[in-house]
């Protein structure tokens, strides 16, 4: 089965999620993957915001492309010691600020293509950035990683 064995290298998998927008899931994401990688673990970052996809730009690889492999999508390795591996639909857009206007099933296949079809390779962690409130893409993320070991997941809040 193909998909066991693109996630079969992955230890652990960290959803971060929250009920609204724009209290740093992206950033949370990011700095975790950085300090996960300082600690000497080989970190993965599933980008499933499909409508903003900014850890590309975060990490300053927005310009860099996705290949195919005989297992799927090979995902963009990220830093001079390509220890973080980034999968985001922000590759796969013409223009990285081009806005995507799908509906919900459409977004759904691409979710589980992103779970399905990239070879991760061996990983300690596999950070899952999703985009803000409680949708569709939540549902079928979670659905889709249901067979996986799941670490957990990190709610991201503000004060108000």
């Amino acid at each position: 089965l193909a998909e066991r064995s693109n996630l079969a290298g992955v230890r652990h998998i960290l959803l971060v999620l929250s009920g609204k927008g724009g209290v740093g899931k992206s950033t949370i994401s990011t700095e975790l993957a950085l300090a996960l990688r300082s600690a000497g673990k080989r970190v993965g970052i599933l980008d499933v915001d499909l409508c903003g996809p900014s850890i590309p730009r975060m990490l300053r690889v927005q310009d860099s492309a996705v290949h195919q492999c005989d297992s799927g999508w090979v995902p963009v390795f990220v830093g001079q010691d390509k220890a973080i591996a980034l999968m985001s639909i922000g590759f796969l857009l013409e223009r990285p600020d081009d806005a995507v206007v799908w509906r919900g099933p459409k977004k759904n296949a691409l979710i589980k293509q992103f779970v399905t079809d990239v070879a991760w390779g061996d990983l300690d962690f596999l950070i899952v950035d999703t985009p803000p409130g409680t949708s569709d893409e939540h549902i079928s993320t979670v659905e889709a990683l249901r067979p996986y070991q799941l670490l957990g997941a990190i709610l991201v809040t503000t004060p108000q």
